[in-house]
């Protein structure tokens, strides 16, 4: 009888999984911020960004109002290894009048039991940080702010609503200062919901723990949000605490099939009809109610009781959730059953004993299986945020219908676990949540205020102001200068290198050329085709060689063997091994020319060391190899620089472009200089492009009071140490080296990966730039990015790698501002030149920093357009500079040579 009249209460899996999907969409629509203001499940963002780690320590005071009682607490969190806290509290009354009074009087209130508290632990001269866990919905703007939207659980204050309840309470604090003296300045630190208290609390004995659930007088859920999905707070780094609000689940009739006439009855009785549907439904501070409005109606139909309606099924609120619980200990059979009946004068009979308690069973069933629903989607959301086919997790509980209700627990673990059976759920059971959860939010709060000061105090020294970006535009204006005058250029840093490249492509060049181009850990081989007039178009042909480190660092007649032997395979290859073709040798080291097919090695960098080559012709030892070798003959025409033949590749397309720019694994930049500035160089007319080897630039010193302990260090584990000390700074071979000293300091310090230094951050080079790109990709989730870190074997948190973003963005940031004061002082140099207020310029760029890092070239072009405001400049990426553009240089060079 009982289950033909309560058969909509009773829910099947089909039906709990259409409440999920019901929730999930209610989740969606709370998030977003078009949609949250119609949303019943508002999606509050906490403003408690992290969870607890371990190493939080300190006295903390918190006080927690929200339930039957008031209560202070005073928690000592310890990290002695043991990782231990100590909790103790005083439990104060909330009289009716203070609960449905007025504003002023229960923030006076809560002071008063507060001062009180403070006196008997003796804590009047302390000054302690104090968390505010206030149990009702709160919207906040900040950790320590929060206007409430509404009273819930029998509260009905005058005044508050639409106030912020932390100033509320400071205020209360601050009229009775004479009580909290010397403390009388006590601030509240962190305002926490008793849900998100319940998950800190747990989070901190098992750092899985990123759900929290309260099932007792009312009901709630928080858990972890990506903050990219949270469009009512700015960023989208990290994840925040989002406190769901489910009680209003349903306000909006989206439950209404599911609500039955007793459902209906209860909310039209109830402080606040219409609204918090589903906590109604739920919360144990419905169920006894719920459960009298059913007896009544089974009564009044002769169903029970002999059809007698004693005073008690006619007294609202008799039946409470203590007798429900009662009636459904099974074990006693139905004594307990008959005990509470004959209290509330109903004289039972072993039917209607049998029959109260069945109805007992399946309004509790019910609550369980709505509350498992609404848990089951939370958890698919968290298990789709983190792209994971399983999960594993920690949901933090609390509350009295979940810890007295003798079957609610194991119901409810059960029904989750049938509806996400790919996510391992562990129900950790909270001790004092919503207290001891504010002491732990305001120490987490600490925790993280220390660290961010630790982690600005290190980034500080890549923060470059506008100022100093100028000093490092004037510096290198006086280095170029030094570079191209006679008495001062063998001093200089820029070397400022002629390369006699004395013009730019015209479009009348063709014919069949090959092109060299060493500058890496490849080498490549080119056939390129270039046809003039109306069919003007470059075709190229290349293969890539590799180059053993072993040979990078033996002879130089070893080296060149290597590369005339690559020489010779493309040509096989070919075809064309009988052909004698003009040849463009871009070779990207500094050297010093004589002539355009003469060039004399500076130095190496890039970590090349092949021996006997430095201060000899690197055209000459070619052409020895080629005649050692003995099976073909190449006419060597020039030996080119590859940010040169980046200039000129562009310059095939837009004969304003003067300047080339290489920002890749090295950093370079040349452009054409007006042959009278050029003393080393005889002869005052025309132009000649010099290529000025910028990488040295500060090698002096003079950028010393720039350079951070980390580029010391990166300077000092280098192949050469104290030289390039600019390109160390700037270019993609040094930026992932920089951010792993970073890193590994801030491991020192215990601000990331648990302050463990693994075997794999000790290694010099593991941090590729490549990294630092795909890190600081907008479109990469941090979940993507603890999985690069992990293949790093960087075992991260989602606070480390919020870390190790910054870090990278700050490192690369510098790179890009230093990169563009350097080329500002070059547009500025060429605007003085050509006499002019404004100079309109195209810079031709190459190299993968630029290409493939996402806020390089943003930076570099905001910082030139800053530091330089008369030139315009365009940017214009190169296509194969250092090979197509040494063609063209090769071209160039010929066409020249035939009309000379």
């Amino acid at each position: 009888q009982v289950d033909r009249y309560l058969y909509h209460m009773r829910l099947s899996d089909d039906v709990l999984l259409d409440v999920m999907a019901r929730f999930q969409a209610e989740m969606v629509k709370g998030l977003g911020s078009d949609t949250n203001p119609t949303a019943t499940v508002k999606m509050l963002p906490s403003f408690v960004r992290s969870l607890p780690d371990g190493s939080e320590k300190g006295d903390f005071l918190a006080v927690d109002l929200g339930g039957s009682q008031f209560c202070a607490h005073q928690v000592k969190v310890s990290d002695d290894g043991k990782q231990s806290n100590q909790l103790e509290s005083k439990f104060y009354p909330t009289p009716k009048e203070i609960i449905q009074g007025n504003g002023t009087e229960l923030f006076d209130y809560v002071a008063e039991c507060l001062s009180d508290f403070m006196e008997t632990k003796n804590l009047k001269h302390k000054k302690l940080p104090l968390g505010f866990t206030f149990s009702f919905p709160c919207k906040q703007t900040k950790l320590e702010e929060g206007v409430l939207l509404g009273w819930t659980k029998h509260f009905k204050v005058r005044g508050v609503q639409e106030t912020d309840v932390v100033s509320s309470l400071r205020k209360a604090i601050q009229k009775h200062k004479a009580s909290f003296v010397p403390a009388g300045d006590l601030d509240v630190l962190a305002l926490v919901n008793d849900t998100v208290g319940t998950m800190m609390t747990c989070g901190y004995d098992d750092q899985r723990c990123e759900v929290g659930l309260i099932i007792g007088t009312g009901t709630n859920a928080c858990y972890m949000e990506e903050m990219r999905h949270i469009d009512l707070v700015e960023g989208d780094e990290g994840r925040m605490c989002i406190n769901t609000e489910w009680g209003a689940f349903g306000d909006d009739g989206a439950l209404d099939d599911l609500r039955t006439e007793f459902d209906q009855e209860l909310d039209l009785g109830s402080l606040n009809p219409g609204k918090q549907l589903f906590e109604k439904m739920i919360s144990s501070l419905y169920m006894g109610e719920l459960v009298r409005l059913i007896l009544l109606k089974m009564t009044k139909e002769g169903l029970l009781f002999n059809g007698k309606v004693s005073t008690a099924l006619l007294t609202k609120g008799k039946i409470e959730m203590k007798h429900v619980c009662a009636m459904e200990k099974y074990k006693e059979g139905l004594s307990n059953t008959k005990e509470v009946l004959t209290e509330l004068n109903l004289f039972p009979s072993e039917e209607d004993c049998i029959a109260v308690q069945h109805v007992c069973t399946i309004v509790s069933f019910r609550s369980a299986n709505l509350c498992a629903a609404a848990l089951a989607a939370i958890l698919t959301r968290l298990r789709e945020n983190k792209k994971l086919l399983r999960m594993r997790t920690t949901v933090g509980i609390d509350g009295g219908l979940y810890k007295t209700h003798p079957q609610y627990a194991k119901r409810l673990h059960k029904v989750v676990r049938r509806l996400v059976p790919n996510c391992d759920v562990r129900f950790l059971l909270s001790g004092s949540g919503s207290g001891k959860g504010a002491a732990m939010v305001t120490a987490v709060a600490y925790r993280l205020a220390a660290q961010r000061k630790q982690i600005d105090a290190a980034l500080a020294p890549f923060l470059l102001s506008l100022e100093a970006l100028r000093e490092v535009k004037n510096k290198m204006r006086t280095e170029l200068e030094y570079g191209l005058k006679r008495e001062t250029q063998a001093n200089a840093t820029v070397k400022m290198l002629p390369t006699y490249v004395c013009g730019t492509p015209d479009g009348t060049e063709k014919g069949k050329f090959l092109a060299l181009d060493l500058g890496g850990t490849n080498f490549r081989v080119l056939l390129v085709k270039i046809r003039s007039g109306r069919r003007r178009s470059v075709q190229m042909y290349n293969k890539i060689f590799a180059i053993p480190l072993e040979i990078m660092q033996r002879t130089g007649e070893e080296l060149f063997d290597h590369i005339v032997q690559c020489i010779a395979d493309f040509l096989e290859y070919m075809g064309i091994k009988g052909a004698r073709l003009p040849l463009g040798f871009t070779f990207s080291f500094p050297c010093r020319q004589a002539s355009i097919d003469k060039g004399t090695l500076v130095g190496w960098t890039k970590g090349f060391k092949a021996t006997d080559c430095e201060g000899e012709d690197v055209v000459d030892m070619l052409r020895e190899a080629i005649r050692r070798r003995n099976e073909f003959d190449l006419d060597i025409v020039a030996v080119v620089n590859d940010t040169v033949g980046t200039m000129m590749t562009c310059g095939y397309e837009d004969p304003n472009c003067e300047i080339g720019l290489i920002a890749g694994t090295g950093s370079n930049v040349c452009y054409m200089e007006d042959m009278k500035n050029i003393e080393i160089v005889e002869g005052n007319e025309g132009k000649m492009c010099i290529n000025t080897e910028w990488g040295g630039f500060g090698d002096n010193g003079c950028i010393n009071n720039i350079r951070t302990k980390y580029d010391q260090e990166v300077d000092e584990g280098s192949l050469n140490p104290g030289k390039q000390r600019y390109e160390k700074m700037t270019s993609g071979m040094y930026l992932g080296e920089i951010v792993r000293q970073i890193l590994i300091d801030l491991t020192k310090q215990g601000l990331l990966f648990r302050g463990r230094i693994s075997e794999s951050l000790r290694k010099r080079g593991i941090f590729e730039t490549k990294f630092l790109s795909q890190i600081e990709s907008d479109r990469l989730a941090l979940l993507q990015v603890r999985r690069i870190l992990q293949q790093l074997g960087l075992d991260s948190t989602c606070d480390d790698s919020i870390i190790v973003k910054e870090v990278c963005g700050a490192v690369s940031k510098r790179a890009a501002q230093l990169c563009g004061a350097g080329l500002a002082a070059v547009v500025e140099k060429k605007r003085e030149n050509r006499g002019v207020e404004h100079l309109q310029i195209t810079v031709g760029v190459d190299g993968t920093l630029y290409k493939l890092h996402p806020h390089f070239s943003r930076v570099l072009r905001e910082t030139v357009k800053e530091l330089a405001p008369q030139c315009d400049v365009t940017f214009m990426l190169s296509e194969d500079g250092s090979g197509k553009g040494a063609a063209l240089i090769t071209a160039v060079a010929k066409r020249l040579h035939n009309v000379g």
